[in-house]
């Protein structure tokens, strides 16, 4: 029974080959995964950046549609001030 278990172990040992992890495949695993950064982090912080400079841009274009807003209402208020002032005039 002991030989069986003998050969079974061999013939295990022979078509399964152990990876041992040493220094040369812990370095290769860090190498891997700096690379692999190296190309994820520049992406992740411009799409950050695109994120943010969109934010301040549509900000500022609910700003400037305000002020649009405001400006029509300013002249409108004018025009009214000037029409009175005219009527005014020509009555004195």
């Amino acid at each position: 029974m002991s030989d069986k278990h003998e050969l079974l172990d061999e013939v295990d040992g022979l078509i399964t080959h152990k990876r041992r992890l040493d220094f040369n495949y812990f370095l290769y695993m860090i190498l891997t995964l700096l690379f692999i950064a190296m190309f994820a982090f520049p992406k992740i912080y411009i799409t950050q950046q695109i994120y943010f400079k969109s934010r301040e841009i549509a900000k500022l274009k609910v700003e400037y549609e305000t002020l649009k807003e405001e400006n029509k209402l300013i002249s409108a208020s004018v025009e009214s001030i000037k029409f009175k002032n005219q009527i005014l005039d020509t009555m004195f």
